[in-house]
């Protein structure tokens, strides 16, 4: 099985890898089953400052990275793996899901990279034709965080990685559905029982009630969600 590869462009290298260093994602980099190449892209720079960013053409304020920097940059990752999709970490980027982290997972690796200040010229994003993606509907001070949270999204799906995989299959967005609740001992907690269903040991029972449960909370919490379930001819409304 091939290495899943995430190979990074950032200005703060020392930021990685973070939490991605702890826990079932930290143990899968010690054991090889992907790996983690971070990129400072101030080593591009050319004056002794290790200036990599400039006044936006037009005025305004914050400053903008340059474009020859980080071209030198994404050429360097670019030779290293041309086969890696090249995506950048931006507010304006097609919004991150489950679909895509599994159509990533499934390959190669990414390379990820991270602006900073206001953003980067334009120009460059357009030379690598660079996939823009989105963790959220707000702001961050860069894309180191997010690029974490992309990696996270796909190097759990990798065999390896999360010993039970029926705990990946299941959770949210897997199915269509938000997760249904989870409950463990004690059986009464604070004067609140765990559900009746779940201590009878019926199998078939508790996998009804956890599904009726997945579709209330979904429908509650999220009816985008519903509706494109609904859609989709799992379930007739009305």
């Amino acid at each position: 099985m091939s290495v899943w590869q995430a190979k990074v462009a950032t200005l703060f290298p020392e930021m990685f890898p973070g939490a991605l260093g702890q826990s079932l994602a930290g143990r899968a980099l010690e054991n090889g089953i992907w790996s983690l190449d971070v990129k400072d892209i101030r080593d591009h720079a050319t004056d002794r400052h290790r200036t990599v960013d400039d006044n936006p053409f037009g005025g305004g304020a914050g400053m903008v990275m340059r474009p020859d920097i980080v071209d030198a940059t994404l050429r360097e990752l670019r030779a290293e793996a041309p086969q890696l999709p090249l995506i950048y970490l931006s507010p304006r980027g097609k919004m991150l899901n489950q679909k895509r982290c599994r159509e990533l997972a499934a390959g190669p690796g990414a390379i990820l990279l991270c602006g900073r200040y206001e953003g980067i010229d334009q120009r460059v994003l357009d030379e690598h034709a660079v996939e823009e993606i989105s963790i959220g509907d707000y702001i961050l001070m860069g894309g180191e965080l997010p690029a974490m949270v992309l990696i996270e999204s796909c190097i759990r799906l990798i065999e390896g990685v999360v010993n039970k995989t029926e705990s990946v299959d299941e959770e949210s967005f897997e199915t269509g559905l938000l997760e249904y609740p989870h409950y463990t001992r004690p059986a009464n907690w604070n004067g609140r029982d765990v559900p009746e269903i779940l201590l009878s040991g019926h199998h078939a029972k508790v996998q009804a009630w956890r599904h009726a449960q997945a579709e209330e909370i979904t429908r509650a919490r999220r009816p985008d969600l519903w509706d494109q379930y609904v859609a989709r001819g799992h379930i007739k409304e009305g």
